[in-house]
């Protein structure tokens, strides 16, 4: 009688693991790889190909600072190899003294707006910003160049916004009739027509600087998803977070010199009044909105926020205001924003 042999079973290594896990990343990542078999060898990819024990023998933490797939697999002698793991990384480093507004549903008092995620600057233009981009500064309070720049055309922060964006190898978000995005070429007198704001278009894929839409700037000023629902942008004290009527000494005030509100960003309900991209619309929609980017025709911009001569009540959430394309003003400015892709 023959007796029955087992055959040995051979055990399968387990799959690798990845910490922090596949996802989208406001900063460059240390990602470490686990392995649940003891004394398994990890090999590893950072270009989404198939790894094998020809790949690099993981011992460290990897360090990854843009969009990256990586693969692992295990190994252990005299046991089958692991299933392949996979994590997809998109790595975004935040631009330098931006916030990051992710992002979210909220009522604006007329509906519910949804947006989609973006960046917004925490502080408004400063004077020493705008001279560096365009080589002069229109401001009418002088002295400190960390004063935000005001006396500025709607038409002046298109331009600052495009130039701004091609210095710094971004793509610009604005072009000009059929003339491109280089203000450079485009024609004299572009800015000086109220109604050339039909001209200006924007693309909103592009990764350079540009206005923010009013639910924009409206988002940010409540804090996004971190609101606290306060009257002003950061506090329900209006002396803690804006420079207004009654303690601005009829001037305005280096940027960022008083508090923040939730998500980092100053001077939202003071300083300076800001334009938007938007055409002013005296009433806003009643339905409800996904990113919506202001009315379809008008013969003036947006504009949200109080300034250095407003009342305290001008410097809460509802306020909204309005200017020509080619006005300027020394209680208003602007602060930049830039998509999130």
């Amino acid at each position: 009688m023959r007796v029955a042999q087992s055959i040995p079973v051979i055990e399968t290594v387990a799959t690798p693991e990845f910490n922090p896990p596949a996802g989208s990343y406001l900063r460059a990542l240390e990602i470490s790889i686990s392995c649940a078999t003891p004394g398994a060898s990890i090999y590893y990819t950072t270009d989404g190909s198939e790894p094998d024990e020809s790949s690099a023998l993981y011992s460290t933490p990897i360090f990854i600072d843009a969009d990256a797939t990586l693969k692992a697999k295990a190994f252990m002698e005299d046991w089958h190899a692991s299933a392949t793991a996979s994590a997809d990384y998109q790595i975004t480093i935040l631009p330098a003294d931006f916030a990051y507004v992710a992002s979210g549903t909220f009522h604006n008092g007329y509906s519910n707006v949804t947006l989609s995620s973006f960046y917004i600057d925490k502080y408004e233009v400063s004077q020493a910003a705008y001279e560096a981009v365009m080589g002069s500064n229109p401001a009418d309070f002088t002295g400190n160049p960390l004063l935000p720049v005001d006396s500025v055309t709607w038409f002046n922060a298109i331009e600052y916004c495009n130039r701004r964006s091609l210095g710094e190898g971004l793509s610009p978000c604005y072009t000009f009739s059929t003339y491109g995005v280089n203000p450079a070429l485009w024609p004299v007198g572009w800015d000086l027509d109220n109604d050339n704001h039909y001209f200006v278009t924007c693309n909103w894929a592009a990764n350079g600087y540009r206005l923010p839409t009013e639910m924009e700037w409206l988002f940010a000023f409540i804090g996004g998803n971190s609101s606290l629902n306060y009257l002003y942008s950061g506090s329900n004290d209006v002396n803690l977070v804006a420079w207004y009527v009654a303690n601005s000494g009829a001037t305005t005030h280096q940027i960022g010199s008083l508090a923040s509100n939730e998500l980092g960003i100053h001077d939202m309900s003071g300083n300076l009044g800001e334009k938007m991209w938007d055409i002013y619309t005296s009433s806003l929609p009643v339905t409800d909105q996904v990113d919506p980017k202001g009315a379809l025709s008008g013969n003036h911009c947006a504009s949200r926020g109080g300034n250095w001569d407003s009342a305290a009540s001008s410097c809460e959430k509802t306020l909204r205001g309005s200017g020509g394309f080619v006005a300027t003003n020394p209680r208003s400015g602007f602060r930049v924003a830039r998509s999130s892709m």
